[in-house]
């Protein structure tokens, strides 16, 4: 595998330069995706966009976990529940990317569970107007059918990924997410993040 390094500043630029150029809908759903590291990636993608005349809007996908009812049915250190329990997909689905379709509302809700405190936000919805953008981060985004125009991966080789996730028992949902995902291949950016101040881009 060919990887092209490149600077944090640079690869925000690159980013926002492609997600720019996605003029096939009124409004543009774009994925990061990965273990480490996207909600900065999605908030130096903002910003650009705003002096582009994009609105963006940054919406981590940690606010649309399932209630810990659901999260911690098979215990709170469960990796398959880890993989396929806690991600609300078919909340993010409804709340963000159905109304950015064309023929949507294009308000979304930029959060809809507090995990913290395990109860709705009751957040108001966002309207997003034409030629705007939004930026969902977070992990396993991949292979669930979700609406993404634009899909970012940020990938981690197995020593980094020991190194850089912090929650060590969900090890094996990443790995899972490896082998049956394969979020390389989906994805149309994947950077290598072993070291975050060092990204490179891969190159087929």
């Amino acid at each position: 595998m060919r990887y092209r390094p490149i600077s944090p500043d640079a690869l925000a630029a690159e980013l926002t330069e492609r997600v720019d150029a996605l003029t096939h809908r009124r409004r543009i759903a774009v994925a990061i995706d990965g273990a480490a590291g996207t909600g900065p990636l999605a908030e130096a993608l903002t910003g650009p966009l705003k002096l582009l005349g994009r609105a963006a809007l940054h919406v981590p996908a940690a606010g649309f976990l399932r209630p810990a009812s659901l999260r911690f049915e098979h215990g709170k250190q469960n990796p398959d529940a880890r993989y396929t329990d806690w991600l609300d997909s078919g909340g993010l689905r409804r709340e963000v990317l159905d109304p950015l379709a064309d023929d949507g509302s294009g308000e979304v809700l930029p959060a809809l569970w507090d995990a913290e405190r395990d109860r709705a936000t009751r957040l108001p919805r966002v309207p997003v107007p034409e030629r705007g953008v939004v930026l969902v981060d977070g992990e396993f985004l991949l292979g669930a059918g979700l609406a993404f125009d634009f899909v970012v991966h940020l990938w981690l080789s197995p020593g980094a990924l020991r190194r850089r996730v912090s929650d060590e028992w969900a090890l094996p949902a990443y790995e899972r997410y490896e082998n049956e995902v394969d979020p390389s291949a989906l994805a149309d950016v994947v950077v290598r993040v072993d070291d975050p101040r060092h990204p490179a881009i891969y190159e087929p």
